[in-house]
């Protein structure tokens, strides 16, 4: 997962409400298990409509979406975060979240930014013309304008966005810990390392228990 510091640039100024999974990401497209060319199934759905958001090319490859309310509902679905990332959109902002989702993107390194309803609409105007950023170090989302929304995001999922750590990459930075750990149980409980331990050493075991 590469870091995310901020992210700034052309924003799609959606805005729609109650966006389940199946919109981000049809079904018949979860018969991948690769997440590379999912974002051509994106939203497919509403590509279907001439003069829809995602091919205006006045925000072609915009890296932030701007959505309503409960944005990724319905099914739990990786995909839709795999779908998101593969268009290339690193955040998104919207007045509330499905955990579900939320969680998957953060797995992805995708921000999703929580704001209110009145930030929500001031920056679908600004998005028309203009670019958008969002400043993890700041924990501000601002335009050329001078509007400047601050925003929470919990302090773990930020230090792991910022410094690019999936949980592989959480597991690989305890390497140190994981192997001293596993040595001691080599050492006091070799059975359930598949070793044959000696008469002392399950002397041993037995009067720490």
């Amino acid at each position: 997962m590469q870091p995310v510091t901020h992210v700034s640039g052309t924003a799609y100024p959606w805005g729609q409400k109650n966006v389940d999974t199946d919109v981000i990401i049809p079904a018949h497209w979860l018969k991948t298990v690769t997440r590379e060319g999912l974002g051509k199934g994106a939203f497919e759905t509403v590509r279907a409509k001439p003069g829809n958001i995602f091919d205006d090319p006045r925000y072609a490859g915009a890296p932030i979406l701007i959505a309503g309310d409960n944005f990724g509902c319905g099914s739990s679905r990786e995909h839709a975060a795999w779908a998101l990332a593969d268009m290339g959109i690193s955040a998104v902002v919207a007045p509330s979240f499905s955990d579900i989702f939320s969680g998957n993107a953060f797995k992805n390194g995708i921000v999703t930014v929580v704001l209110p309803q009145t930030a929500i609409d001031r920056l679908i105007e600004v998005a028309q013309d203009q670019p958008v950023t969002i400043d993890l170090e700041t924990m501000t989302v601002t335009t050329p304008y001078q509007d400047r929304f601050g925003f929470e995001l919990d302090a773990f999922r930020r230090q792991c966005l910022m410094e690019g750590l999936d949980e592989i990459g959480l597991t690989l930075a305890r390497d140190t810990a994981i192997s001293k750990y596993e040595a001691g149980v080599s050492k006091h409980r070799p059975w359930m390392s598949g070793e044959r331990a000696d008469a002392s050493t399950l002397v041993e075991s037995a009067g720490r228990t």
